[in-house]
């Protein structure tokens, strides 16, 4: 009989490793209603799908979002939600109060395509242009940002059909200009909190997400503190002497001298900034000058980007470039003007919100399946929400399969995702959302 009770306990052991070993089993948080999104998730996929490649099929650029803002506000209202609109030029916040008291949970998707031509084969490829910058360009969503949409669409979906049961308030907020607004334009995650996208309910705490076409389907990441770089913008405008072409010597020459000033640049992150202790990056984006063959302009311009995840060296590296623009100007007799300006903070997870909810990614995805990643040199305007209240900001895996994985590149016109990890993503937000309820709502009497 001993020797059956020894088998007996032994299976059972067994058995209940294997039950923990299965992906999304371990340690699943104690909520009831994360069964109810577990059951709906296939049931919304179809939808989630759909949106998606509506939104990519007609791609809008920063403060233009104009019919994914209406696609976003008619689901919201038609879910019986409060819609506010035009929040940030284009963004909409729709508010779902639950039917017990309990926390304000907010969730952001960004809505904004970028100007690339899309070169694939998907049969809902963008093929649109619009005006950017003065001249007709291709647009695409070459980031992913319809994904987020659609994915918030869903998870509103499910929420909302819990409404009764929710234990507090979920505020969705569908964010214009994350790739930076129009220049001379104001937009994205910093104007939305200006204009009090956190208050009104307030906001306890904001989770976010991005695709990535570069991780397996199934996986997340996350970094605890710092998780992307401060992006400062320059624009250097350097003055010379216009002159025939095939004089040279009776001017002088902007495009030599902003020539050498874009390699002169690359000297402050070679030999002026500690890499052992963070990464740095200075790129010089575009290079404007002249309009003739044989003419030497008056003026060229260069515009570009500082990333940087230290603010001593970003002090540094700014300071540098003042006096490296200025002393090769002034050796070719001309004159340079340098303006910088902060277009992203540095993107802080909350350190303690981090520890508490990344139990909730493992519980969907498995140990195996959650890697905590370095900061990278990215920069992801979502910063701006995480100032103000906490923010936990992670990353959904998309890897396409076979030949596509060769192209997925974000920023790229060949980027593309698999849609199968859009049911990881929705399942992520309403878990989060949920767990984080359970856990800050008061118990029930």
């Amino acid at each position: 009989m001993l020797y059956k009770r020894i088998i007996v306990c032994a299976f059972c052991i067994a058995c209940f490793v294997a039950v923990l070993s299965q992906p999304g089993s371990v340690g699943k948080p104690a909520v009831p209603l994360l069964t109810n999104v577990d059951n709906m998730l296939d049931n919304e996929m179809p939808k989630v799908i759909a949106w998606r490649r509506d939104i990519h099929q007609h791609p809008e650029l920063s403060n233009r979002e104009f019919r994914t803002a209406k696609l976003v506000a008619d689901h919201l209202r038609a879910l019986g939600m409060e819609v506010k609109t035009g929040v940030a030029k284009t963004g909409v916040i729709g508010i779902l109060k639950g039917g017990k008291p309990g926390p304000v949970v907010a969730l952001r998707a960004d809505m904004d395509a970028l100007p690339v031509a899309e070169r694939n084969d998907l049969p809902f490829r963008s093929n649109d242009s619009t005006l950017y910058n003065g001249k007709m360009t291709p647009v695409m969503h070459a980031c992913g940002h319809d994904s987020h949409v659609a994915m918030l669409l869903g998870v509103a979906d499910i929420l909302t059909s819990l409404k009764s049961q929710l234990k507090g308030t979920v505020k969705f907020i569908f964010q214009p200009a994350e790739e930076g607004p129009p220049a001379g334009e104001d937009g994205g995650a910093k104007m939305m909190v200006r204009e009090n996208a956190l208050i009104d309910p307030n906001v306890d705490v904001i989770f976010g997400q991005h695709i990535s076409s570069g991780d397996k389907i199934g996986t997340f990441t996350y970094k605890p503190g710092s998780v992307s770089a401060e992006n400062d913008v320059f624009r250097i405008t350097i003055h010379g002497k216009q002159s025939h072409g095939a004089a040279p010597w009776g001017g002088i020459d902007p495009i030599v001298t902003a020539s050498q000033i874009v390699l002169g640049l690359q000297t402050i992150i070679s030999r002026n900034s500690q890499l052992t202790k963070q990464a740095a990056v200075i790129t010089v984006g575009s290079f404007h000058a002249g309009n003739r063959e044989n003419i030497i302009p008056e003026e060229a311009v260069l515009t570009g980007t500082i990333r940087t995840l230290d603010s001593n060296m970003r002090n540094i590296i700014q300071k540098r470039m003042h006096e490296v623009v200025d002393g090769i100007a002034a050796s070719a007799g001309a004159t340079a003007e340098v303006k910088i300006t902060m277009e992203d903070a540095m993107l802080v997870n909350n350190p303690a919100l981090t520890e508490e909810m990344a139990p909730t990614l493992k519980a969907i995805a498995g140990d195996s399946n959650i890697t905590i990643v370095q900061a990278g040199t990215g920069a992801e305007d979502f910063a701006y929400f995480a100032q103000k209240v906490p923010g936990f900001y992670f990353e959904t895996g998309a890897l396409p399969p076979g030949a596509y994985a060769a192209q997925v590149g974000h920023h790229t016109p060949g980027f593309m995702i698999d849609e199968s990890g859009f049911k990881y993503g929705v399942k992520a937000l309403c878990w989060l959302t949920l767990t984080y309820m359970e856990k800050h709502s008061a118990p029930s009497k």
